[in-house]
């Protein structure tokens, strides 16, 4: 029995080697890449600054940038504005260049942005002044009232209650500069740090000097004026916050991907029903109820000149909203719900 089972052991064995090994497969062909020649020209003289060849295209604009860069050190990436079109729109960084309508040889335009300033940076400027300016005026530093008033105090507590509800806005949008807002865009043109700073500081330095001006009459209707005012405005402060949390949320750290914001649990952010831009909603609740908490007229006309400013960001990215996103709430108004 043994004898039999080696046998038949040893002709399966047989059979099995006998049997045709499959042929290995061919190694696959490489893909052939296509590369690009980039032609980059200055946008005015239409003189040519460089050329790159065998770009990759998967590289983006930001790829691009770098590579024009390393050739021209005083034009970092974020100084350089590349167009398919010396009058036609900057091209984003992450654009990528074999979904652009260019052939395998592509011509950018280039522009100089001139030097460029952190975002975070100008946001810090424009409440550090505000912040510190106010409190010059309310402590009442020397040079700024009659030497009589040096280092006094108001006698009047809505005095103290305006510096305490203007310093609070300050430190708010400090702090969520530092750890709430993300910002898309990485800098700006360092002009703007100027031109933001004045706006910001003149205006604080003007209220402050007639709020906490020794003469400084209190509102007409007293404590009851004063007290609706600050309901209005920390309701206001608190919408606010909340509707920049939600904003942040809508971002991943380091993505620009674009989402539609909607309300939350939160009963705060209900206003998205109606609103594109909620935060300067809040923002303008904020300031009618610290102008009628002073009755102060340089407070109301910063009040006014901000609203304006703000319907113009606010129609801006309502517009960009209904471009981008197809099935955007038709019911939502930029600032003011059913009005603006």
């Amino acid at each position: 029995m043994d004898t039999l089972a080696l046998e038949a052991k040893a002709t399966g064995q047989e059979k099995k080697s006998s049997a045709p090994r499959p042929r290995p497969k061919p190694p696959k062909k490489a893909k052939r890449i296509v590369y690009f020649e980039v032609e980059i020209v200055d946008a005015k003289t239409k003189e040519k600054l460089l050329l790159l060849d065998k770009v990759e295209p998967t590289s983006t604009i930001l790829d691009i940038k770098a590579l024009f860069h390393k050739s021209n050190p005083q034009w970092y990436p974020a100084r350089q504005s590349l167009r398919l079109d010396p009058k036609g729109k900057c091209l984003k960084d992450e654009d990528v260049l074999q979904t652009l309508p260019v052939g395998t040889t592509a011509s950018f335009y280039f522009s100089d942005l001139g030097a460029q300033i952190a975002w975070g940076t100008v946001f810090l400027s424009e409440c550090y002044g505000p912040l510190l300016i106010y409190l010059m005026f309310y402590f009442r530093l020397p040079f700024i009232y009659a030497p009589k008033y040096d280092f006094s105090s108001s006698k009047h507590w809505v005095v103290h209650l305006a510096c305490m509800c203007h310093s609070f806005h300050y430190v708010k949008r400090i702090l969520e500069t530092l750890f709430i807002h993300r910002i898309s865009h990485g800098t700006m043109p360092l002009r703007n740090i100027f031109k933001n700073c004045s706006y910001y500081w003149c205006f604080a330095a003007w209220m402050a000097y007639y709020i906490n001006h020794p003469l400084y009459t209190p509102p007409y209707y007293g404590q009851q004026q004063v007290k609706t005012a600050l309901i209005i405005f920390l309701f206001c402060q608190v919408g606010n916050f909340s509707i920049n949390i939600t904003l942040r949320n809508l971002k991943c750290p380091g993505s620009k991907v674009k989402k539609i914001p909607h309300p939350t649990k939160n009963p705060f952010t209900w206003i998205f029903a109606l609103v594109s831009c909620p935060n300067y909603t809040y923002e303008l609740g904020s300031w009618m109820g610290f102008t009628v908490m002073t009755q102060c007229l340089p407070v109301a006309f910063f009040t006014i000149v901000g609203f304006v400013l703000m319907t113009v960001w606010a129609r801006g990215k309502h517009r960009n909203y209904r471009k981008e996103f197809r099935d955007y709430p038709t019911l939502r108004s930029p600032i003011l719900p059913f009005i603006l």
